[in-house]
Formats: structure tokens, C-alpha cells, sequence
């Protein structure tokens, strides 16, 4: 399963915003494009429909830009993904609409199984990620890399 460009600029956004939740200062919509390096005009449409589905806030002014709706640890990387792409599953009929999907081995597939251990595979791993975590372990990372200048 692959996650549409939308979805990835959208969690992209979601960092940067992560990055920044412990300042409560709205984080301007120009910063978060060039930051993350996603095209202002399609961040507009994806921070708009982030803001219906209740991960972001907007605020308006000078001073205005865009905040987390929750904090980084509450948002989950599978309710984004599923926000955004609808679905998870590697298969139409592992999916949560599944039912509907019209199989010619009507669920006598030999790699039925496969397939929903796949999802739920993908589910844990989405699911028991958070906002906070890719926040953290970036910090992390960048911590390693950077110069100590001390002398």
C-alpha cells in the first residue's frame, strides 16, 4: 500500500506544526511550505481539509498561521492516513470496505489470510505511532548529526 502525495504532504504539515505545538504561536502557512517543501497552493487545500477533520486550527491576523488541533501524542499516524487516503489495506478485500469489493474467490482466496495479516500488520504500526513520536525521533537523529562547536 502506498499513500497518496496528499497524504504525505499532509502528515508533513502535521510535523512541522508537531515541531512547534509547545510554542502555541500559529505557525504561518509560507513557513510550513518552504520548510517542508510542499506547494503553498496544495498546502492551502490540504491544511483546509485538516482543519474539518479536526487536526488543525486556523487563526487569522497578522499574527495568524495554523496550531494542532490536539496535542502531537493524540494524533495517530493511522488516523491521518485514514483522514486523508480513506483506507490502509494493502487489498480491496482486506479493507474496512471490504464487504463491498467483488472478489472472484468470494473469500476463498489463498492469500486472504496473507493479506489481512498484512493490514493488520500495517494497522498496529500506524496506529501505535504518533505525531509525537516521529517529532521525537527526529530530534534524536538531528541531535547526532549536529557540530558541537565547543572548545
Amino acid at each position: 500500500m502506498q499513500i497518496s502525495n496528499k497524504c504525505y504532504y499532509a502528515l508533513r504539515a502535521l510535523f512541522e506544526l508537531s515541531l512547534n505545538a509547545s510554542q502555541s504561536q500559529p505557525v504561518k502557512i509560507g513557513l510550513i511550505a518552504s520548510k517542508q517543501r510542499i506547494p503553498k497552493r496544495f498546502l492551502e487545500v490540504i491544511l483546509s481539509e485538516l482543519r474539518q477533520g479536526g487536526f488543525v486550527q486556523s487563526r487569522r491576523g497578522v499574527e495568524g498561521g495554523y496550531i494542532l488541533a490536539r496535542r502531537p501524542e493524540q494524533i495517530t499516524i493511522g488516523e491521518v492516513v485514514r483522514f486523508v487516503d480513506r483506507d490502509l489495506a494493502p487489498v480491496a478485500c482486506v479493507s474496512d470496505s471490504g464487504q463491498n469489493s467483488k472478489c472472484e474467490f468470494s473469500c476463498e482466496c489463498p492469500f486472504y489470510d496473507f493479506w489481512l495479516k498484512a493490514k493488520q500488520a500495517l494497522d498496529s504500526v500506524y496506529d501505535g505511532t504518533t505525531m509525537s513520536d516521529i517529532v521525537e525521533r527526529w530530534r534524536s537523529i538531528s541531535a547526532k548529526d549536529s557540530f558541537n562547536y565547543e572548545i
